[in-house]
C-alpha cells in the first residue's frame, strides 16, 4: 500500500489549549467578545477565568477602529475566542 505524502498530525504534535495560551503571552492577539466587539493588542497576562490584561489595545466595532487604550482588562466571561495575530 502506497504511503500518502500528506502528513497527519498525531496527538503528540497537537498543542493543548493551555499550551497555546501560554505561547501567546507577550504576543499580538485578537480577542473577540460575545458582543461582537474585537480587541487587538499584546496579551500581557491571562488567568484561569480567562480574564485578559492587554497592552497597546485597539477596540474595533463592526471592523472600524473606535478607541485606542494603553492598557485594557477584559473580563473572561465576555470572551468568545482568543486568536494569535500574525505579523505582516
Amino acid at each position: 500500500r502506497a504511503r500518502s505524502p500528506i502528513r497527519h498530525a498525531s496527538m503528540s504534535d497537537a498543542k493543548s489549549p493551555a499550551d497555546f495560551l501560554k505561547s501567546i503571552k507577550g504576543q499580538k492577539v485578537l480577542v473577540k467578545l460575545n458582543s461582537g466587539v474585537d480587541y487587538r493588542g499584546i496579551m500581557s497576562s491571562l488567568d484561569g477565568y480567562m480574564n485578559i490584561a492587554m497592552e497597546q489595545t485597539e477596540e474595533y466595532v463592526n471592523g472600524q477602529l473606535k478607541n485606542k487604550y494603553g492598557d485594557a482588562f477584559v473580563r473572561g466571561n465576555n470572551v468568545l475566542y482568543i486568536s494569535a495575530v500574525k505579523d505582516k
